[in-house]
C-alpha cells in the first residue's frame, strides 16, 4: 500500500480553525506569568487535541522538507495515513546527518552539536539550530520557575560540561532565573563557591541524582557545613528512587527532576509539586500505584510534558514514543522512539482516577489545588534493554537502588552500583550485585549487603520472589564490594553517567 503524503481536507480544515488558538499559545509563551496563567485555565482535552493535530503537521512538514525522512516513509510502504517509528537502527543510523536536517544540507550558522553520553554503546552527535535550542531553554526556565519560584538564587550548574547537551545548555537556560556558574562535578569547585558567597544566598545546584549523594558525603565527611545553607536541588540524567530523594533531602529544602534524551532534547519534562506528590503516594500504597501503572514492580519516575511541544505516545511494547512538534527543529524526529518503557495520561484523567481512590489531592504534601497547571502526566521507568534476568525474573538497577536506600546504613557508605551476571563453574548463574564504597569492606560486610539485597528484593519484586521460591540458591546474589574508582567503576571517571548494567556476554558496559 502507498503511504498517503499530503494531508487530507478535514485535517487542513482543522488545522486552520487551531490558528487563533495556535496564536494565543504563542502569546502565552513569551513570559512564564502568561505561560502559568494559561496552563492553570486551559481544558487538557484541547491540549491532546492541539498534540495531535501539530504532530501530524511536522510528519508532513518532514516529509515535504526533509531527504531523508520522505525516502523513511516511502521505504516503509505503512498502512495509509500511518506515520511510521523512527529509532537509531531504522532511521538515524541508515541515512547522514545531513539528509536528516531540513532541506538535506547542514546549516554553516546558528548550528550547534551535542554527543549524546554513549551509555548505550556508541557516542552520537545531535544538530541543533538556535531557535529550537531558544526554545528547550525557555521551556526549562519556566520548569524552574514553577518549581523553585522566581528566585533570586545563585544556580551551580553541575552536570558534565563539554559536548554533551545537558551542561552548557542548562547552564545557558538557568542564566534566564539567576546567577549561573558551571562548575562542573566538582566538589571542591562547588564547596569553595558556597564557602566564598556564604550564607545569606540562596542556592540552585544541578547536576545527576548520584553526584548530589556524593556532594553530601563529601561535606559530611570534610565537616563543611552544608545543612546551614539554603539549598535546592534540579536533577536528571537517570532516574532517582524517593529513597534517595529522601537522603538528598537531608541536606537540600526541595529537589526535582527533569526527563529528556539527547535524541531528542533536555527539558521534554519535569517534575512538578503535584507529580512528586503521586509518585510518592503510589510508593507507599500498591493498590494506587497498579491502578495508575500496572503490575510493573518498579516505580516509575513521574513528570508533567507540554504536548504542544512534544507530543507522546505509547506503542504495544509499552515504550514511549515522542514527535517534537515545532518548526523550528533543525533535524525532525518524527515518532522517536528512543525505548524508554512508560506510560501517559491526561491531567483531567489522572485526577478522576485519583479522585475514584479517595484520594484527597488537597491533602497531599505541599500541593496547593490554585498552582496546578494542567500538563498532562508522563512516567518512565527506563530503558528496556537495561535489564538482567535469572531464573526468569528481570533485576533493574531501579531495584537496587530502592533496597540500597531502604537500607541507610549501607546508603551513607555506598557512592554506586552496578549488576551483571555471575557464571558458575557448573554453567549455572546467578544475579551479582556491585557496589563501589567510600569505605574499606570486609566479609561481615559483604554478608550484610547480601542479605539486605536479598530481602530488598523479595519484598519489592514479585518475579524474583516467585523464582526464590522455586531455587533459592540460584538467586542469592553474588555481592562484590569495591573501593572508589576500582574495578568496573574504573571507568566511570571518564563517563558523564554512571554505568549500571554490565553485559558479560558483550563484555559491554550498558
Amino acid at each position: 500500500m502507498k503511504t498517503r503524503m499530503k494531508p487530507s481536507m478535514f485535517e487542513l480544515v482543522q488545522f486552520v480553525l487551531d490558528i487563533p488558538r495556535t496564536v494565543i499559545v504563542r502569546i502565552a509563551c513569551l513570559s512564564f506569568d502568561l505561560f502559568y496563567t494559561y496552563f492553570r485555565i486551559v481544558s487538557p482535552r484541547f491540549l491532546e487535541h492541539a498534540g495531535r493535530i501539530k504532530a501530524r503537521a511536522a510528519y508532513y512538514r518532514a516529509i515535504a522538507l526533509v531527504p531523508a525522512y520522505k525516502r523513511f516513509v516511502v521505504s516503509q510502504t505503512p498502512v495509509p495515513d500511518e506515520m511510521p517509528e523512527t529509532d537509531k537502527d531504522n532511521y538515524i543510523r541508515q541515512y547522514s546527518t545531513e539528509e536528516r536536517c531540513i532541506g538535506g544540507r547542514l546549516p554553516v550558522h546558528g548550528t550547534m552539536i551535542d554527543e549524546s553520553s554513549g551509555s548505550t554503546g556508541i557516542p552520537y552527535n545531535w544538530v541543533r539550530s538556535t531557535k529550537e535550542r531558544s526554545e528547550s531553554h525557555r521551556s526549562i526556565s519556566y520548569f524552574a520557575s514553577y518549581c523553585y519560584g522566581k528566585g533570586p538564587w545563585i544556580t551551580i550548574n553541575a552536570f558534565s560540561m563539554g559536548a554533551w547537551a545537558t551542561g552548557i545548555n542548562m547552564g545557558i537556560a538557568l542564566q534566564r532565573n539567576s546567577i549561573v556558574k558551571n562548575t562542573g562535578p566538582d566538589v571542591d569547585k562547588i564547596l569553595h563557591t558556597l564557602g566564598f558567597f556564604g550564607k545569606s544566598y540562596t542556592y540552585l545546584i544541578a547536576g545527576y541524582p548520584p553526584f548530589l549523594k556524593r556532594l553530601i558525603d563529601e561535606a559530611n565527611a570534610r565537616q563543611f557545613p552544608l545543612k546551614e545553607y539554603r539549598l535546592h536541588g534540579m536533577v536528571g540524567g537517570e532516574g532517582m528512587s524517593e529513597g534517595l530523594r529522601d537522603y538528598i533531602s537531608t541536606a537540600f529544602q526541595s529537589v526535582y527532576s527533569g526527563y529528556g534524551a539527547t535524541d531528542l532534547e533536555i527539558g521534554m519534562a519535569g517534575e512538578t509539586p503535584i507529580a512528586v506528590a503521586i509518585r510518592r503516594l503510589a510508593a507507599g500504597n500498591e493498590k494506587i500505584r497498579r491502578r495508575l501503572f500496572g503490575t510493573d514492580t518498579r516505580l516509575p519516575m513521574m513528570f508533567q510534558y507540554n504536548p504542544l511541544m512534544h507530543h507522546m505516545e505509547v506503542n504495544a511494547n509499552g515504550e514511549l514514543i515522542c514527535t517534537i512538534n515545532r518548526k523550528t527543529i533543525l533535524s525532525p524526529r518524527i515518532r522517536y522512539n528512543v525505548h524508554d518503557q512508560g506510560g501517559i495520561m491526561r491531567f483531567d484523567t489522572m485526577m478522576k482516577l485519583l479522585n475514584e481512590m479517595g484520594v484527597n489531592i488537597d491533602s497531599l504534601n505541599g500541593i496547593s489545588m490554585d498552582r496546578l497547571i494542567k500538563l498532562p502526566f508522563m512516567w518512565v521507568y527506563g530503558r528496556r534493554d537495561y535489564t538482567v534476568s535469572v531464573m526468569g525474573a528481570n533485576i533493574y538497577p531501579e531495584d537496587i537502588e530502592h533496597c540500597l536506600y531502604d537500607d541507610p546504613a549501607l546508603a551513607a557508605i555506598t557512592r554506586s552500583f552496578c549488576l551483571t551476571l555471575t557464571e558458575e563453574k557448573n554453567g549455572g548463574v546467578r544475579p551479582c550485585f556491585m557496589f563501589e564504597l567510600n569505605t574499606t569492606s570486609d566479609d561481615q560486610l559483604i554478608a550484610q549487603f547480601r542479605d539486605s539485597m536479598l530481602q530488598g528484593m523479595i519484598a519489592l519484586n514479585n518475579d524474583f520472589r516467585e523464582a526464590y521460591r522455586e531455587n533459592q540458591e540460584a538467586l542469592i546474589p553474588d555481592i562484590k564490594l569495591f573501593g572508589a574508582g576500582e574495578g568496573p567503576f574504573a571507568k566511570d571517571s571518564h563517563t558523564i553517567k554512571q554505568v549500571r548494567i554490565i553485559n558479560q556476554s558483550r563484555q559491554e558496559r550498558l
